[in-house]
């Protein structure tokens, strides 16, 4: 049987967060009662007129220029027919001869080193309504409060090669325009997800295979199972003697399965041409320059920077640039307080109570300022390290400042070096077998004896005070 290699380009699509929608002003929110949302564009009346959103243009620039892309500052629109129940009027909006942004790339590491993913447009378009299917009523239904919303899909080229690429790739996309404040990234809704285009083909061969639509996907991890489960059943058919049919298919999460929905279209049975209703749309070089000028610093950037203060591994550092509030939370700490130790302080305490209560960083009880002062006291040896662990929960639950809390509470460590001589001949004299065991080269009991201090100062004791002493009085 011949080694294959995959072939993989995704189309991203990336629901922008403007306040109404792409060529009306209906509202572009989600969850409100259906087909309260809509107007006679939505609904694609005849005879009305959108007109396009200038902030959604905006938002689509800024992801071009943060993908490296060409923008093209006269681009047009055009009409993308076909029918579908929740698509009224029967053709989507969309572009297609000249897009907003071309020719981009991004750079991308799955663990085998640094690699470009080219990307070949960035289009604008208005998403479809959504069709709700009741099994109970035995009915369909059609809901246009989505109808209209603002898009832009990021089409790549086919440079990815594994599911472990394709989810490298994603999250550096998710990561941008989340960054660039133009898309909540919120999976669950569908403002961000993907098509997968899947190929394979004999390795080293050049030709491309045939290639497959995984549809609507939108979850890093079902985009990886998916697209695995797509190159074995490939791979299978091939192996058998057969031939891969060109088709979007539909993936089913629960049984891990992909399963076809219809032929796979091409871009001539759209049947495309311009809108009659739109005009170009223009950019002047003083709009495009002041839009350059307002991007923020992006994911890889910060992390480059972030791993030079922290000398944290690549893994750990990218946990703190996933989301541009965490990236801010951190930085914020940072200033004030040791960096490696902050971070430290994020990855551990605060990503497990921020995980256990649900909640995003955002909204978390423990202000950055109040972090910053947690590694300060500790550091200064006001509170022990352990004292600090324990007491995290609560700073987050309560937003207490970290030094007022302590001396609320009464857990000042203790330095004082005759109450910690006092308990350290307590607990010698208390444990006489462990004693003798040490002086006779058991030195790993330091641990033992440290923490019998420590229980007996109730976790209040300057641990470095209490190291010395044991040494001293064991003969260590």
């Amino acid at each position: 049987m011949p080694e294959y290699e995959a072939v993989i380009g995704l189309e991203v699509h990336v629901q922008l967060s403007t306040k109404s929608k792409l060529f009306c002003s209906c509202p572009n929110t989600f969850g409100q009662p259906p087909n309260t949302n809509t107007c006679e564009v939505c609904a694609g009346m005849p005879g009305a007129l959108p007109r396009v959103n200038a902030e959604a243009v905006h938002y689509a620039a800024l992801v071009g220029l943060a993908t490296n892309c060409t923008i093209n500052q006269s681009s047009v629109f055009a009409r993308k027919n076909y029918f579908y129940p929740d698509l009224p009027s029967g053709y989507q909006i969309s572009q297609f001869d000249l897009p907003i942004c071309e020719h981009g790339w991004l750079e991308i590491d799955a663990g085998q080193g640094p690699k470009k993913i080219g990307i070949t447009r960035i289009h604008m378009e208005n998403d479809a309504g959504k069709n709700i299917h009741s099994q109970a009523d035995n009915r369909s239904y059609c809901d246009l409060n989505r109808a209209g919303t603002p898009l832009v899909e990021i089409v790549s080229e086919p440079d990815m090669r594994s599911s472990a690429e394709v989810v490298a790739y994603l999250k550096s996309l998710y990561s941008i325009v989340t960054y660039l404040g133009v898309c909540d990234g919120n999976m669950e809704e569908g403002n961000f997800r993907c098509d997968a285009n899947v190929s394979i083909r004999p390795r080293g061969q050049k030709e491309l295979g045939t290639r497959t639509e995984l549809k609507n996907v939108n979850s890093f991890r079902n985009v990886a199972r998916a697209i695995d489960y797509e190159i074995a059943r490939q791979s299978d058919i091939l192996d058998d003697g057969g031939s891969i049919r060109q088709e979007t298919r539909l993936y089913d999460a629960d049984k891990n399965v992909t399963a076809g929905m219809r032929g796979k279209e091409e871009a001539h049975d759209y049947r495309y041409f311009p809108d009659p209703d739109q005009l170009p749309v223009v950019i002047s070089d003083e709009t495009l320059a002041a839009w350059k000028a307002e991007l923020p610093e992006l994911p890889a950037a910060r992390l480059k920077r972030f791993l030079e203060m922290t000398k944290l591994p690549v893994e750990e550092g990218e946990v703190l640039v996933e989301s541009r509030a965490m990236a801010d939370f951190f930085e914020e700490a940072a200033r004030k307080a040791n960096p490696r130790k902050v971070a430290n302080y994020i990855l551990g305490p605060l990503l497990r109570e921020l995980k256990a209560s649900g909640k995003p960083v955002a909204e978390c009880g423990l202000s950055p300022a109040a972090l910053a002062e947690l590694v300060n006291i500790v550091d200064g040896g006001l509170i022990s390290a352990k004292i600090a662990n324990d007491i995290f929960p609560d700073l987050m639950k309560e937003g207490a400042m970290p030094k007022a809390y302590v001396e609320a509470k009464g857990l000042a460590q203790v330095s004082d070096t005759g109450v910690i001589d006092q308990a350290v001949d307590k607990v010698i004299a208390a444990n006489p077998a462990e004693v003798e065991a040490y002086k006779g080269g058991k030195t790993k009991l330091l641990s033992f004896f440290m923490g019998q201090v420590m229980r007996e100062t109730k976790g209040k004791a300057n641990p470095g005070m209490v190291s010395g002493l044991l040494k001293k009085k064991l003969g260590g």
